[in-house]
């Protein structure tokens, strides 16, 4: 063979190679979503209404949902497909957020891209809450999650009834606009927190 053919053999495996990259990249994020669908699908039909009626919708000023649950294209980079484990919920910059469930304060902290956050865990949910305003700080030994101007002083280890304010709407993190990133987890498995809410409703009328 001589070595314009290997050239252009290998050319055609490279080729052949990309095109099974790109096939997979756009398969795999609906094959995770069916799967987190699914999830949410069969956790929450087993919560009963009685246990929805003790949620509080998160955000105080809703002004509207701003990026689903799923993959998509990243705000920063369109040409960059990313999944979104969470719900964005708009409110103005400054507006409370408002504990979903009652349950224990496992984390704080004010890094990353979810910038000054809390997760509470109830049970086997997880919920946690990304861009608040406000910073992380060690009093008498303990870490807290800070908002002096909004009053807000939540400890790691505090146990927080449901509706209680946590927090203020701000642009800490990775954000383009004041909004609230909202994630739920069960069995440390992604739900749908759009489903959530809609069941929450639904048993609540």
């Amino acid at each position: 063979m001589s070595n314009r053919q290997i050239r252009i053999s290998l050319c055609v495996a490279l080729f052949l190679i990309g095109l099974l990259v790109v096939c997979f990249i756009n398969l795999f994020p609906q094959i995770e979503i069916v799967q987190a669908q699914t999830v949410s699908k069969n956790i929450i039909a087993t919560a009963g209404n009685n246990a929805w009626s003790k949620a509080s919708f998160p955000v105080e000023k809703f002004i509207g949902y701003t990026s689903p649950f799923g993959y998509r294209r990243s705000p920063t980079n369109p040409r960059r497909i990313q999944f979104h484990n969470g719900l964005d919920i708009a409110a103005p910059k400054g507006s409370y957020v408002r504990n979903w469930f009652a349950g224990t304060v496992v984390k704080v902290g004010d890094r990353g891209g979810c910038g000054t956050h809390i997760i509470v865990k109830s049970g086997n949910w997880k919920h946690s809450y990304c861009h608040l305003m406000g910073r992380v700080a060690r009093l008498n030994g303990y870490l807290y999650m800070v908002d002096r101007a909004g009053g807000i002083q939540i400890a790691k280890g505090q146990r927080i009834p449901s509706g209680i304010r946590i927090g203020r709407i701000g642009m800490t993190g990775r954000t383009t606009g004041p909004h609230l990133h909202w994630v739920i987890r069960y069995n440390n498995k992604y739900v749908d927190p759009g489903a959530v809410l809609r069941k929450m409703y639904g048993s609540q009328k």
